[in-house]
């Protein structure tokens, strides 16, 4: 959409809402505020850390330090199961409770990284901080312990003592054991921690083979791990994941991830941060189908880059016209922050911009295509240090190529923008959901003060607009 254009649909946008709002005032009386339910939580260290909601009966289950909440829809306490805090130290690898560790034992919080649930066995997985970031299966209905795997390396997930460090995607099978698709950041341990890998999900929650590689020879693994060389060029690299689904045949975790760059005119390069979606393929127990490629929006000339938070929905019919899609069709909602040089400190304007799925994996494939055809370089700095060139093969790719032993695994140097629908210069975005209501596309997103801004993407003809915030 033209500069132009964005300012007459701003326009229409405000006028449309004024309008609205001045009649509904007009013709309803108003309501009092209904107070929202509260959970504060019941320890001095209760941070809440993650939460997921169980579609089928509405309970909440959060993650928080030492602790594992089962609400109800109200936010009343059910269950609470405790997990920690215990004696530990993050340089006991294997843990203590496996063999005997001769660091300094204090006692230690355990912060929960990664909850799911698991519907296919009615339990609840809960991966903390404490013993090398080891789970606890928990039943749903009263947070029983099923089983906490804890004696081999493959139930070592994560070492980094973050919350938000790991992703996790639980792919489903009717006629067999489920995997978990984990992706951590290593903190600088890639020997002990890939930092992406597919796990079996067996059925018994104390089996031996719980969390063991989908497949693992002499030569070949479920797993990607960061060479120790690439620490050499970048010392604090790392890959951090910011969320993660399923759709179709495939795979996906967004991420950011430093790299360095040559600015314009310059001789010497800096480190800068690049979001990044990066795609697998469901069965492919070898990770040659890994691809990933640098997304970011622009509005008026200014880069929004740093990826703060997305979330898989549905385009619904309004938003499908102006976007030339189907209902159906996957959009991503996602919020970047301004630029690209501070991870930790991310600028306070940022944008929500949407992408349509099926163009990002439509651009995956014409790199596929390009590199089996030879040409350019496999373009994944971070783990190929030198450029590899791709090699020529006589073969059809289709949407779901899923990679051979060769060209494998692949970068896409272009980056695929979005598309802004709104930004915000004084509060930062942090969080976003979103959903389809009566054919409308609606997204709620969280601000770093605290608020919650609802918006609504409406139609004018073919093009798209903003109806609210």
């Amino acid at each position: 959409m033209s500069a132009a254009m964005w300012k007459w649909t701003c326009l229409i946008s405000h006028l449309l809402l004024s309008t609205m709002m001045s009649s509904l005032a007009r013709q309803q009386p108003p309501h009092p505020k209904r107070p929202f339910a509260t959970f504060p939580g019941e320890q001095a260290e209760g941070t809440f850390n993650h939460l997921v909601v169980d579609e089928n009966t509405g309970h909440i289950y959060l993650g928080a330090v030492n602790r594992i909440y089962k609400l109800s829809n109200d936010l009343k306490v059910l269950v609470t199961h405790q997990t920690g805090p215990d004696e530990d130290n993050p340089k006991c690898y294997p843990p203590r409770i496996v063999q005997t560790c001769h660091e300094p034992l204090t006692l230690t919080n355990n912060i929960n990284k990664m909850l799911l649930i698991d519907y296919k066995e009615n339990r609840l997985i809960a991966c903390g901080s404490l013993y090398q970031g080891i789970c606890k299966l928990l039943r749903l209905d009263d947070l029983f312990k099923l089983g906490e795997p804890f004696h081999k390396k493959e139930h070592y997930l994560s070492g980094v003592n973050e919350s938000g460090s790991v992703f996790g995607v639980i792919v489903s099978y009717s006629n067999m054991d489920d995997k978990l698709f984990i992706a951590t950041a290593v903190d600088g341990k890639p020997e002990y921690f890939p930092t992406i890998s597919s796990r079996k999900l067996t059925k018994n929650s104390e089996a031996d083979g719980m969390f063991a590689y989908v497949f693992h020879d002499e030569f070949v693994a479920s797993m990607i791990k960061i060479p120790s060389d690439t620490f050499t060029i970048i010392p604090d690299f790392d890959i951090y994941y910011i969320y993660g689904f399923s759709s179709g045949n495939f795979v996906y975790f967004l991420t950011l991830q430093p790299e360095m760059i040559s600015p314009p005119g310059s001789t010497t390069k800096e480190q800068v941060y690049t979001s990044k979606l990066v795609r697998l393929c469901k069965e492919d127990t070898a990770f040659n189908s890994y691809v990933e490629v640098p997304i970011g929006c622009e509005k008026n000339g200014v880069e929004y880059r740093l990826l703060q938070a997305a979330y898989l929905s549905k385009a619904g019919a309004i938003l499908a016209r102006s976007l030339g899609a189907s209902p159906d069709d996957d959009i991503l909602f996602t919020v970047f922050s301004k630029g690209q040089k501070r991870k930790m400190k991310s600028l306070d304007e940022s944008a929500l911009c949407i992408f349509i799925l099926k163009k990002i994996n439509d651009r995956i494939k014409e790199r596929l295509q390009s590199c089996y055809r030879g040409e350019g370089t496999l373009d994944l700095a971070w783990l190929k240090v030198k450029d590899i060139p791709c090699s020529s093969a006589l073969l059809t790719i289709d949407d779901n190529f899923c990679g051979l032993d060769m060209n494998a695994p692949l970068g896409v140097s272009e980056m695929v923008r979005g598309l802004p629908i709104f930004t915000e210069d004084g509060d930062r975005m942090t969080s976003v959901i979103a959903y389809v209501y009566k054919n409308h596309s609606l997204a709620f997103v969280g601000t770093k003060s605290g608020k919650m801004k609802k918006v609504i993407l409406q139609t004018l003809g073919t093009d798209l607009f903003l109806l609210a915030a």
